[in-house]
């Protein structure tokens, strides 16, 4: 590996062949990661017989900006952004509630049951989506065609996996902690929010962005549940875009580069949180 010597100015990194052979090979896997996102950019600005003709990987031959003025005039992106947005965004902060303090209470609390109910919110993530597609319809019947249809079961669906990265974590906080704030007078609501929540952001940053992942590409739900154009999410959006019998796919390139740039933002600005969490998680836990 490189070595590091000290200088006047500080650290200097000796380079070794070992050093260069494996910064060669995290280059290497650094695009390739980021080539499906270079494609997705210039499939978005292509036309039908660049993209099935001889240029299918290459940068466009002509920039055809038009795709994205087709997408934001001929199409209600805007509407379908703004209610994923929406939808998105309640069952991000609901969900990380509830398993904030689901898992505060089976973890820090000493009660009978508290084993079961972790086994129980554990055994969701074993229930495929597509099997409690029709129970949901039947449940939810009277708020379907409302955005509450979806922000419930995203909730559900949330939570299992929430919970078991939430209490791996809250599992290695020291209990003196608590211990002395109870002494001083704290109530058990004061000690989750004051102490807890401060010490659990990682982990609640990791659980925001995975709950964010699933409720934002989500599409099964979304078709079955929500009938009204007005009310329908981004995924949908797209998918309309396909046409029955020939398909203009340059406008659906540049509606999934609009789709995934929030996703790569919040990647971007909170990636190190998500490893701290988990790194920490499976060490406390």
């Amino acid at each position: 590996m490189a070595k590091k010597e000290k200088t006047t100015s500080g650290v200097v990194t000796k380079v070794t062949p070992s050093y260069i052979i494996v910064q060669s090979i995290l280059i290497i896997f650094a695009c390739i990661q980021l080539f499906p996102l270079l494609w997705l950019l210039t499939f978005s600005f292509k036309s039908n017989p660049e993209l099935f003709g001889d240029n299918i990987i290459g940068l466009p031959r002509e920039w055809l900006w038009s795709n994205y003025q087709q997408v934001f005039t001929g199409t209600r992106i805007g509407t379908y952004f703004l209610n994923s947005v929406f939808v998105t965004t309640l069952t991000v902060i609901i969900a990380g509630f509830f398993s904030a303090t689901a898992s505060y209470a089976i973890t820090r609390m000493r009660w009978r049951f508290s084993k079961t109910v972790y086994t129980v919110f554990l055994l969701g993530l074993m229930i495929p989506v597509h099997s409690a597609l029709l129970p949901l319809f039947i449940t939810l019947k009277p708020v379907l065609n409302s955005h509450i249809a979806l922000i419930i079961p995203y909730i559900g669906f949330a939570m299992p996996l929430s919970i078991l990265i939430l209490s791996g974590f809250m599992g290695g906080i020291p209990r003196e902690m608590e211990e002395a704030a109870f002494i001083d007078g704290a109530s058990i609501y004061k000690v989750f929010s004051v102490i807890i929540l401060p010490l659990i952001k990682p982990a609640l940053a990791t659980i925001s962005i995975l709950t964010y992942l699933s409720s934002w590409n989500e599409l099964m739900f979304g078709i079955t549940f929500i009938n009204k154009e007005a009310l329908k999410t981004l995924p949908y959006g797209i998918m309309s875009m396909v046409g029955r019998y020939t398909t203009n796919w340059g406008p659906i390139g540049a509606g999934l580069v609009i789709a995934t740039i929030p996703t790569i933002i919040l990647y971007v600005f909170m990636s190190e949180q998500i490893q701290q969490s988990l790194s920490a998680g499976a060490v406390k836990g």
